[in-house]
């Protein structure tokens, strides 16, 4: 992407008026009108088009940037499609069962926000959904928090917390792979990186969180028997479903190229999955591509489980490729240079081009409410940037996740927080203060930037 050139050079005032009309058509359309981002997406993009044939430029330009912009992601979808084959294998072979009944293994009375906060920061890992473990394991902790009478909020907050956790350090998760795959860094060296920010947030908020728990002598698990008694009528719950993980891991710490990685983690789940069960080939292609069914009649489990496969990638594919075409347009007709000209003299210095980035992230969550936007389109903005300070594209995809994937659900009219205050049935605006690990990850990655700690420099 930031190898397209500008074919023309707009006044200022052009480009300006062009990102508000874009931003107003986007954050309209998503935030009153409940649109998918997809549709003024593509409503930007003929705006644009429309502005580039006012300015003279050749449609066959014009193109260029649309296809120049979405093979800029091309990575990132072969990503997702292997990705979207582990979510389904993982779960056919009992991995992801096995490792859910493990978390829930470690609910008990003492320290119970804590505790909320590691199991859903286990499943989300497991999982690589934050929505999906919010809408599953979220609900029943709600349901136990409003049996014990305690505070919703901490117990909401500690949820979202957890469930970004997961979401942002997951290898399954769409939001981990879109960040890496933007700036051409390795998926799990993308994963190592953001442990520098990630981990000091999620150190402070469990003792925040074991500091704020109640004193709770005995627990109605009820909800969690249920989802355990559930997880083990599958029959899928087994010590030896650890396998693809331990193969994930290893071939991870072996530097493979996360493609070969994924896949060697989603055959050796196929094989697994023989040792309890012999579906046929057909069964197996067909789990791949449309994903596993979970029929255990048990709703919240089936929710969970009911996931994965090709097929279940194309919104996320559809809506990255209509972005980076967007993103395309802009560069191609010299919008992003022109804007980025103005604030240049202000970013000479590492610390400022990180704090600029950072924010560039959660404002676009906070203007637009869309959390793929906010990675999208900051990525595009700043790689440039990044490399004249001579920063490693790791610092920038870190910096992405860290404000701008757990940031989403802190805007009461983002996607991630209507989803999520319908379901837990707790505002955004209520449990935001407690969603300390959404709040620490944004201000530590500005913090190491300017203190010059954690960060990776190009050789």
């Amino acid at each position: 992407m930031l190898r397209t050139k500008a074919v023309i050079t707009p006044a200022f005032w052009e480009a300006v008026v062009l990102v508000i009309l874009i931003i107003a058509t986007i954050s309209v359309s998503i935030i009153k009108f409940g649109a998918t981002p997809h549709m003024p997406i593509l409503l930007s993009v003929l705006l644009l088009i429309l502005y580039g044939l006012m300015k003279k430029v050749k449609y066959k330009e014009i193109e260029n940037g649309l296809v120049e912009g979405a093979g800029a992601g091309m990575s990132a979808v072969f990503l997702f499609f292997f990705i979207g084959i582990l979510v389904s294998t993982w779960i056919m072979s009992g991995t992801i069962p096995t490792l859910i009944y493990a978390g829930f293994q470690m609910v008990t009375p003492a320290y119970f926000f804590a505790i909320i906060f590691v199991v859903t920061a286990i499943v989300g890992v497991a999982v690589g959904s934050s929505l999906t473990t919010v809408a599953t394991v979220g609900v029943a902790f709600i349901g136990m928090a409003t049996v014990l009478d305690v505070s919703l909020p901490i117990a909401a907050g500690a949820i979202v917390s957890g469930a970004f956790f997961g979401d942002k350090m997951s290898p399954l998760s769409d939001t981990t792979n879109l960040s890496a795959s933007i700036v051409g860094v390795d998926l799990f060296e993308h994963i190592r990186n953001m442990g520098w920010t990630t981990f000091p947030a999620f150190g402070i908020t469990l003792v925040l969180f074991g500091f704020l728990s109640p004193k709770i002598t005995e627990v109605d698990d009820g909800k969690i028997a249920t989802f355990q008694e559930g997880l083990l009528q599958t029959g899928m719950i087994h010590w030896y479903t650890v396998v693809p993980l331990v193969v994930l891991f290893a071939l991870t710490m072996m530097k493979m190229p996360a493609m070969m990685t994924l896949a060697a983690s989603s055959l050796s789940a196929i094989i697994m999955t023989y040792f309890h069960h012999t579906p046929s080939m057909s069964d197996v292609f067909s789990v791949m591509f449309a994903g596993y069914k979970s029929t255990t009649g048990i709703e919240e489990i089936d929710a969970l489980l009911t996931r994965g496969g090709m097929g279940s990638m194309m919104f996320t594919i559809s809506l990255v490729l209509l972005a980076l075409s967007m993103g395309g347009l802009l560069f191609k007709l010299g919008i992003v240079q022109c804007l980025l000209d103005k604030v240049e003299s202000a970013l000479k210095k590492v610390s400022s081009v990180i704090a600029a980035s950072a924010l560039t992230a959660i404002s676009i969550n906070i203007l637009i409410g869309e959390q793929y936007l906010s990675i999208l389109l900051t990525g595009q903005a700043f790689q440039t940037q990044y490399e004249k300070v001579g920063l490693a594209g790791k610092n920038l995809s870190r910096v992405m996740e860290d404000a701008g994937t757990v940031v989403n659900p802190l805007v009461p009219w983002s996607v991630c927080g209507i989803f999520i205050s319908g379901m837990l049935g707790v505002p955004v605006l209520v449990y935001l203060p407690f969603a300390f690990f959404c709040l620490l990850s944004p201000i530590l990655t500005v913090l190491f930037g300017y203190i010059g700690k954690t960060l990776t420099y190009e050789k």
